[in-house]
């Protein structure tokens, strides 16, 4: 069948009901109640979902076929309460647990960045705190926004403060833009954030921020959360807080493969707002990313088999 015929479940994957169980799931999140500029992120898991009809079975950048590895699975939509943000979280949270339960690792698709949170809640019930690589043009530190404690930009100090992350391993790359006060970045350094931006990329190179990294996370259980807008607008123009000078779609795919052989427990990519988009520039970055994720969950999952 053409790759553009036929359901679009990611990468063209069975439905986790038509395989019973699975490895790796990927699950879409179609909310974003908690934006705070464009919204639109809700539509972002179909379409990326559609630009990945394109994605084949052997990923020659990381010499493996992860769906050969592992059963892989689309679960399709944890449906969220768009209007009672608290409600919202708490069901992400209790599907992601129930997806969880017998070992699978999610692969999610956001969706505003709200919904790290409850994510991290599950994935830290089940391998207590993890180390958080968090890619994004912002920190997602504050402490409220217009008085709200849950929105797109508070998840990462919600975090900190239940204690489900790994105070020792936590790093923010690609950050850039305007803050609104210098005090931002004193609070997320207090928190025990390490910070890589998007012109250290540039400068360092890929190798050198690949080397740092892994050094700070070491063999702790890894959860990455990608936010899409870490990419320059001129990769990934469907977002909802674009800011320029952002990391290009290669850089962020390099980054990645150089995490091989880390305890990649789960992820989320998150932020892809398709009404904003132009030729599918942001959906196909972001399928290749997370076909990256995958590849790199399923190799890990390959090697504790056999030992």
């Amino acid at each position: 069948m053409p790759r553009y015929a036929g359901p679009a479940t990611f990468a063209r994957l069975p439905r986790l009901d038509e395989v019973g169980t699975a490895d790796i799931a990927v699950v879409g999140v179609p909310f974003d109640s908690g934006v705070s500029y464009r919204p639109g992120a809700r539509f972002g898991g179909n379409a990326i979902r559609e630009a990945s009809r394109l994605l084949r079975p052997y990923n020659p950048a990381q010499d493996a076929s992860p769906f050969a590895l592992t059963q892989v699975a689309d679960a399709g939509d944890i449906a969220a309460n768009p209007f009672r943000i608290e409600e919202a979280v708490e069901t992400i949270e209790a599907a992601a647990d129930d997806l969880m339960a017998d070992g699978t690792r999610l692969m999610t698709l956001g969706g505003d960045h709200t919904i790290a949170l409850p994510l991290l809640r599950a994935a830290a019930r089940r391998h207590g705190p993890v180390a958080l690589l968090h890619f994004d043009a912002h920190l997602d530190t504050w402490d409220t926004y217009f008085g709200a404690a849950y929105t797109h930009g508070t998840p990462f100090r919600r975090a900190v403060e239940e204690g489900i992350l790994d105070t020792s391993a936590l790093s923010h790359v690609g950050i850039r833009g305007p803050l609104y006060d210098r005090r931002d970045l004193d609070e997320d350094a207090r928190m025990g954030f390490g910070i890589v931006t998007s012109a250290d990329v540039m400068r360092r190179g890929v190798d050198e921020v690949v080397q740092q990294l892994r050094e700070r996370i070491g063999d702790r259980p890894l959860y990455v959360s990608i936010d899409i807008d870490v990419l320059d607008p001129a990769h990934a123009p469907g977002t909802g807080t674009p800011e320029a000078g952002g990391l290009t779609s290669r850089e962020l795919l390099e980054i990645l493969r150089g995490l091989a052989g880390l305890r990649l427990i789960s992820a989320d990519l998150v932020e892809v707002a398709p009404a904003y988009d132009h030729a599918e520039l942001t959906t196909v970055a972001a399928s290749h990313t997370a076909y990256e994720l995958t590849t790199l969950m399923a190799r890990r999952i390959a090697a504790e088999r056999e030992g």
